[in-house]
């Protein structure tokens, strides 16, 4: 592989297509961690971008076993549905409870939160987001809602989730009580559609190449690896 500059251009850019409350997304993760984890000598910009599993959803969510019926048909899906999940989180590390989530939450604020994350809200200046935390923050989000039954729709639960990371907790509070980005969530989740993203998580590459579902580590590797001489290869060919 060719050697890795500096400069932040040489980073690989990564857009996260997915939503909080999916399972898939969160085994995606660990894998696109994973993945990272093996290229010690690349470096890369990852970019979480909000999508909707039940975009129809009431904004102050509903029961989950209702909703999960509602799905799924009378009775819900099959325990065979949930022992997949369970085997696959084990060996990734992920302890799913699905147990303990009882309540279905609309995930719009979280995806704000998580877009202020990202360092991309107004007003910086006030502390509003921590820099550099959106990955995190994504984690902590699907623990607390796949290992600990925690209701993503509650301003409280986000809240006390982005103080642990550090970021400001009133300003927080005060821009969920209100509408800062909500214009700019909307037209995120209006490109996922138009890019005829249907199922996540999708990891689009540089703004070229989608790699859709949870795929393997290794698969993820090779299209990064790829897609990063193929980007070294251009630069250099932009510095002549």
């Amino acid at each position: 592989m060719a050697e890795v500059g500096k400069n932040r251009s040489d980073k690989l850019n990564i857009d996260v297509v997915s939503d909080i409350v999916c399972p898939w997304c969160y085994v995606g993760k660990r894998h696109l961690d994973k993945a990272i984890d093996a290229l010690p000598e690349m470096e890369f910009d990852i970019r979480w971008r909000p999508f909707q599993l039940n975009p129809q959803m009431p904004r102050e969510g509903m029961d989950r076993q209702q909703y999960m019926e509602k799905k799924f048909g009378k009775g819900g899906p099959t325990k065979n549905f949930f022992k997949q999940l369970e085997d696959i989180g084990e060996d990734l590390d992920i302890k799913f409870d699905f147990q303990a989530i009882k309540f279905a939450p609309n995930t719009f604020d979280a995806h704000r939160l998580i877009h202020w994350a990202s360092g991309s809200a107004d007003g910086q200046s006030n502390s509003s987001n921590n820099a550099g935390c959106q990955s995190e923050l994504v984690t902590m989000l699907f623990e607390v809602y796949f290992e600990q039954g925690g209701d993503l729709g509650s301003h409280e639960v986000l809240v006390e989730v982005a103080g642990s990371l550090g970021m400001n907790t009133q300003l927080v509070s005060e821009l969920l009580s209100g509408d800062r980005d909500v214009d700019a969530i909307r037209e995120q989740l209006s490109v996922a559609g138009k890019m005829g993203i249907s199922g996540v998580p999708c990891f689009i590459i540089e703004n070229k190449y989608a790699v859709m579902g949870a795929q393997k580590p290794e698969i993820l590797i090779e299209n990064f690896e790829k897609a990063y001489v193929e980007k070294l290869d251009e630069l250099a060919d932009a510095s002549i």
